[in-house]
């Protein structure tokens, strides 16, 4: 009672009237009452979604800019410095300056991302309306010189009243919205799938076009393997542009990403292709003056770019670090990594630590001979990969019938469509079930499919001693190396044969049998380059090689136990799915009649009516579920 009543006394006295001679009540009563205001309005914006809150904000004086907040404190700041008041100045109000400057007024700041057809449809949609023909079918020189033309020009190019397609109306929509939110709010503008210097200047276009007088920055997300090789001549297209480098004003920031190029290219590949971007992005911007931040789109699994945080980092190129660092923290590893304050702090130590490392020791410069076998390794890896993953016309089918994914599309796990595209294979499916599923399995497929024969033709070439030096030697290999050799130890072939045998069709069994005698090649030619005679082998002390030590393989083996008999139940949970899918519930394994038994399995009793999923496919799917989420479990940072 003490608390809430001294609570309630403090709050009463925050809102008394503020005297003319206390210079600092004054000033903190006038920023107490507009933060006031600028929560009010808020919360009138959240309930009427139509209204424009940067026009509301505006016109009841409320707070627009982080600016008006900082001001005034930084000068009570300075006045206080000024009178020997160090203490106090140092106290609780240095730590408000500096909470304002890393948070601002809204916490943090909101990123839009959009892929880049959808700002070509529209383009195109404009161009068409007004008769200059089609955007679309123009080659990347004439959309260059077009944009380049419109973004100089003073008159507006969209008409008012233009007919358009939902999508079309969608991504106008959406530019529209981010002119009437203030700018503390929002961040960058990301482009997936960003392939030219066009897809850039048709973002910064269509911003001016809808109103946006504070730009966003556009941010160019670099995917697939093609397109990381592309990305340093389109990013010189733009920079050597004098309009564009004064519209970024000596700031550019990129996007590369791990999940697409992986699933594009392979592991192997895709990393080269991203440490060679990266090499080749900040040369363009040091030609040009231009500071580069590199945006680094992983995942939290190894076939996304995922793996220890302070090993990623050491391991990035020299001078792409550059005193900064942007990175994806997504799904569990948001609460592996910041969900306790303890292991908050522990992360920013660890992103801190390295980042200043990289800037004051940087890696030295991969020597020529290494490049050279890294770029033999990418291609045949590469190869490889793309005959099983994209030539192979079993590999699909396979994949379909021998992993979950296709039920992980309708189970409510994920934050987007497990497809971009309805139809296709495996190019129009994201990443993450396309990782995901091969988890379950416990082949972990997209990490290491490739590696082995291109290992074994440069054994066969050149020896173990140029691969041997590079793992010594070089933090990027040898990083590399390790993570697959992490993941090779928790796959399991003969959980992968349980899954075939009891979902794919015998016809299909063929392909599951090379998959695991390639997982048998790779196993013993990373051996090889590692020298070591098990996977996980703890390395002497001394020993001046890396490893991942003998602790992660007792943990595997401890929850190796706990995690097959999940792997079996999963397996008869998508036979028993599978089997009521094809013939009909009404030929289902189980169907009780008690009204009690019923409800138990029914996720909501009242749910079972007309239409609703019977109660056996509903037990079954809740199962699946518990199965996936505890073989995710079970794989770590590999699930």
């Amino acid at each position: 009672d003490d608390h809430h009543e001294r609570k309630r006394r403090n709050y009463a006295d925050f809102w008394v009237p503020s005297m003319t001679t206390e210079p600092f009540r004054v000033v903190l009563a006038n920023i107490r009452d507009r933060l006031f205001i600028t929560r009010e309005v808020i919360h009138q914006c959240l309930i009427q979604p139509n209204m424009d809150m940067k026009a509301a904000l505006r016109e009841r004086s409320a707070y627009l800019d982080i600016e008006e907040l900082y001001e005034p404190l930084k000068m009570m700041y300075d006045s206080l410095m000024e009178t020997g008041d160090d203490s106090v100045a140092n106290g609780r109000l240095l730590d408000l300056l500096r909470q304002l400057r890393t948070f601002g007024l809204a916490m943090m700041r909101l990123d839009v991302r959009q892929e880049s057809t959808r700002h070509t449809e529209v383009m195109d949609t404009i161009t068409q309306y007004l008769g200059m023909g089609s955007y679309a079918e123009w080659d990347e020189a004439t959309r260059v010189e077009f944009l380049l033309q419109e973004l100089q020009s003073k008159r507006p190019l969209m008409p008012s009243g233009m007919q358009a397609s939902a999508d079309v109306q969608e991504v106008i929509h959406t530019m529209r919205v981010l002119a009437e939110i203030p700018k503390d709010s929002l961040g960058a503008y990301v482009i997936s799938m960003a392939r030219t210097a066009s897809d850039v200047l048709a973002v910064v276009l269509l911003q001016r076009e809808c109103g946006v007088k504070d730009f966003l920055r556009v941010v160019p997300l670099f995917e697939t393997l093609d397109d990381l090789t592309n990305a340093p001549q389109q990013m010189r297209t733009l920079l050597g542009n004098e309009w564009y480098r004064t519209h970024i004003n000596g700031l550019q920031e990129c996007m590369i990403g791990y999940s697409d190029s992986g699933k594009d290219a392979g592991r192997l590949a895709a990393a080269w292709a991203l440490f060679e971007a990266q090499e080749k992005l900040v040369a363009v911007a040091q030609e040009y003056k231009i500071k580069l931040v590199l945006f680094h789109g992983r995942g939290g699994t190894v076939g996304r770019g995922g793996g220890p945080t302070h090993m990623a980092i050491r391991s990035q190129p020299a001078g792409t670090i550059d005193g900064t660092l942007r990175v994806t923290v997504q799904g569990e590893i948001i609460e592996q990594q910041f969900g306790e304050p303890e292991v908050c702090f522990r992360t920013l130590d660890v992103y801190t630590s390295a980042v200043l490392e990289a800037c004051m020791d940087p890696p030295r410069a991969p020597k020529p001979e290494w490049r050279e076998m890294m770029s033999k390794l990418s291609a045949i890896s590469c190869s490889e990969y793309r005959g099983i993953v994209f030539q192979n016309p079993d590999f699909v089918p396979y994949f379909h019938t021998a992993t979950p994914v296709s039920e992980l599309g309708g189970l409510n796990i994920g934050s987007r469509p497990a497809k971009r595209k309805p139809g296709g294979g495996v190019g129009t499916l994201r990443a993450i079930p396309w990782i995901f599923a091969w988890t379950q399995t416990r082949l972990h497929l997209p990490v290491w499919l490739g590696i082995g024969e291109a290992l074994e033709k440069a054994f066969e070439e050149s020896g173990e001693d140029v691969l041997s030096d590079m793992y010594d030697n070089w933090p990027f290999f040898q990083g590399t190396i390790e993570l697959i050799e992490m993941v090779l130890a928790k796959a399991d072939p003969r959980i992968v044969s349980l899954y075939e045998k009891m979902l794919a069709p015998p016809a299909l069994w063929p392909i599951g049998e090379e998959l695991r005698a390639r997982l048998t090649k790779v196993k013993s030619n990373i051996l090889r380059v590692i020298h070591k005679q098990k996977l996980l082998e703890e390395v002497k002390p001394g020993d001046s090689r890396g490893g991942s030590g003998g602790h992660l393989d007792v943990k595997l083996s401890l929850r190796a136990p706990y995690v097959a008999p999940l792997n079996v139940l999963q397996c008869l949970c998508l036979t028993a799915l599978r089997d009521v899918q094809e013939n009909g519930e009404a030929n289902a394994q189980f169907s009780p009649s008690d009204p009690e038994i019923l409800d138990l399995l029914s996720r909501v009793p009242a749910s079972r009516a007309i239409g609703a999923p019977s109660p056996f496919v509903q037990a079954m799917s809740d199962a699946l579920l518990i199965t996936i989420k505890g073989v995710a479990a079970g794989m770590q940072n590999t699930g």
